[in-house]
């Protein structure tokens, strides 16, 4: 993953930290098909925060693309699983190599690390008129990259996040979907 698209994905993972509010099904679940995984929870204010932080990087485009942020208790590896067999990958691989394999997976697992990411997006927040302390962002995070089909959007899945409107880590999973 190049360090555009990691600072891309780090992006929509700081509006995670907007969370806070939930719905049961969010006005981003239009035409483009959102699967949503059971239980989970929509986040209105990230994904906006996403949206906003999208325009900030990509001026020229008139429209963020459709996006949509949920979060849940459930554990990486069971929503991972999920959308694995909702989009017909099968199961997810253990990197993004696919054990050396010339061609790259529709599914892979990752990993990351909390400040770095952050350090990565802190010239953004206060585009974003974000106040956040980006050192409390401490530890790993366990995440996997799903990819897109033709009516249906990339999941990015992630554990645990850094919520940037509270400066805090937050212990659940992270379900971003975009097209």
């Amino acid at each position: 993953m190049t360090r555009f698209t990691r600072s891309i994905v780090v992006l929509l993972l700081v509006a995670a930290a907007v969370a806070g509010c939930s719905r049961e099904k969010g006005a981003a679940e239009d035409s483009f098909k959102f699967e949503v995984y059971p239980a989970a929870r929509y986040l209105p204010q990230l994904t906006e925060v996403t949206k906003q932080a999208y325009r900030i990087i990509k001026p020229s485009e008139p429209d963020a693309p459709q996006t949509a942020i949920y979060d849940t208790d459930a554990q990486v590896a069971d929503v991972a699983k999920y959308y694995a067999e909702l989009y017909g990958y099968g199961s997810v691989a253990p990197d993004a190599t696919n054990n050396l394999s010339a061609a790259k997976p529709r599914a892979f697992h990752r990993t990351g690390d909390l400040q770095a990411d952050q350090k990565a997006i802190e010239p953004l927040l206060p585009k974003l008129n974000l106040k956040t302390d980006v050192s409390k962002a401490v530890g790993s995070y366990d995440a996997v990259e799903i990819a897109g089909k033709s009516n249906r959007p990339q999941v990015t899945i992630q554990r645990p996040y850094f919520d940037v409107t509270t400066s805090q880590v937050v212990n659940k999973t992270l379900i971003l979907m975009s097209r």
